[in-house]
């Protein structure tokens, strides 16, 4: 374990703040390079943190060299609805930050790369109810673009150079341990902190709005579980489907109400329907499952307890 030097990019994000921690767990804390664009964050003190830019690919090499890197996660993105406002940008940023990733491992043996996907990838003419594997791919979204290319480019180093990239297609994640990103998918964090702050929360999606999301200690397993597996486990080098538990605003409200009973919840949807609308309701991860032995553990009213009882010990 000693010999593994892992560098994460975008560590100060939703996955990679969880991720770090669970790592340096795993490997210790010397071993495990946080990186961001942001200022060191004070849960990242106890080991190597530095201020980087995914677009400074030199930047990127430095540290791979200086720390002698054996593995790489890639979590640096601007997301769905982030993404749409700043289009230009969201594609600079997420298609030429892959590339520089993409090269870097490729010519400093780098032995394992990890790139989340996400299910931005599917698009309006998806099958939307156990979204397959293999299907019909065309996103309306700029995130979901470069999701589609960047799998297309990771598949292509697989096959060109031998390069081990491994990716899985995240749902909607979510958090009790940092704020949303900026996605689609917020709402089922941030109804969460206003349900306890509030009693109320105004949803930005209709009340019948399915989506799959996935609990974050779950989103870190299946991470951590396709990096471990052995690489001929690993037969996609696109991106894996993975699905956690599809619900509604109006499900998920339904089941915070039997914590807080006086909890409402009003609707009015914005310009992030349309992008939710285009995504698959629930998802066909039987691959992943099949592979490398994917399995969700928590349901809506596990997931729905364990945020509220940890969102009130940190208010």
């Amino acid at each position: 374990m000693s010999d593994t030097k892992i560098l994460i990019i975008g560590a100060c994000g939703q996955v990679g703040t969880e991720l770090t921690l669970k790592l340096r767990e795993i490997y210790g804390n010397d071993n495990i390079i946080c990186t961001d664009v942001k200022e060191q964050e004070g849960i990242f003190e106890g080991g190597p943190y530095h201020k980087l830019d995914v677009l400074d690919k030199n930047g990127i090499l430095d540290l791979v060299k200086k720390y002698k890197i054996t593995q790489v996660y890639h979590l640096a993105a601007l997301l769905s609805a982030t993404a749409e406002k700043n289009p230009m940008f969201g594609w600079q940023l997420n298609m030429d930050g892959l590339l520089n990733v993409l090269n870097i491992a490729k010519d400093n043996n780098i032995s394992k790369l990890y790139w989340p996907s996400s299910i931005a990838v599917f698009g309006p003419t998806t099958p939307r109810l156990n979204t397959p594997q293999d299907t019909i791919m065309d996103p309306n979204t700029v995130y979901g673009i470069t999701k589609l290319a960047g799998e297309r480019w990771c598949e292509y180093y697989f096959n060109k150079y031998k390069l081990d990239v491994r990716s899985i297609r995240y749902p909607g994640l979510i958090s009790y341990t940092s704020e949303p990103g900026g996605g689609t998918t917020d709402y089922a964090v941030h109804i969460f902190h206003e349900a306890l702050k509030t009693k109320s929360y105004e949803c930005f999606l209709s009340r019948d709005t399915a989506l799959p999301m996935l609990y974050m200690p779950d989103a870190v397993r299946a991470t951590l579980e396709i990096m471990e597996a052995p690489a001929e486990n690993v037969k996609i080098r696109s991106s894996y489907n993975l699905g956690g538990v599809s619900f509604t605003p109006d499900e998920i409200a339904t089941e915070i109400k039997k914590h807080i009973p006086e909890f409402t919840i009003s609707y009015k949807p914005d310009f992030r329907q349309a992008i939710a609308d285009s995504w698959p309701a629930s998802i066909d991860d039987s691959r992943a499952k099949k592979d490398w032995g994917w399995k969700v553990d928590y349901d809506l009213a596990e997931m729905v307890a364990d945020m509220l009882k940890n969102i009130s010990v940190m208010a």
